[in-house]
């Protein structure tokens, strides 16, 4: 028995329907292959994911902590003595310790925001943001630590 082949129904000019302006072409809309979640096809490297792993967390409340005992720890040496080498800081301890706390943790909350949400952006080759955080989180332990030592030195502790 012989079937009757279906006609072709498809529609050779389909495109032509589509606005000169439309979300795929303005980037607001990826199409099928040009999905962010894929990782060698991401725009510089970077993955964005709605969900962070616990370590990552803990690092950035380590940096948070962190700051609070630089601020602390930067107020005491103040107060025996010591120099505020940083000009924008050095203003606002003159003008309120409170505002000098306050927009210390604001710039530091913000500046980690901005890390997390980066945070597998790739800066060069292997490196990533992320990598700059474990950097900063190192970089403020040696800070509290020499902050420590002066402190040792004035007698404080």
């Amino acid at each position: 028995m012989n079937m009757p082949f279906a006609e072709n129904t498809r529609v050779r000019e389909r495109r032509r329907d589509a606005p000169f302006f439309c979300a795929y072409h303005l980037g607001f809309k990826p199409g099928r292959r040009m999905n962010e979640r894929r990782s060698e096809t991401a725009r510089w490297g970077a993955v964005y994911v709605d969900r962070y792993a616990n370590h990552l967390m803990l690092c950035v409340v380590g940096i948070l902590l962190l700051s609070v005992g630089d601020a602390i720890f930067t107020l005491k040496i103040l107060t025996r003595g010591g120099e505020e080498l940083n000009w924008f800081m050095a203003i606002l301890i003159d003008e309120s310790v409170n505002k000098f706390v306050a927009v210390k943790m604001s710039l530091t909350a913000l500046a980690l925001i901005m890390l997390v949400i980066h945070h597998n952006v790739r800066i060069v080759y292997t490196m990533r943001v992320r990598h700059v955080k474990y950097a900063i989180l190192a970089g403020y332990s040696v800070l509290i630590g020499y902050e420590l030592y002066l402190l040792n030195l004035a007698g404080e502790l």
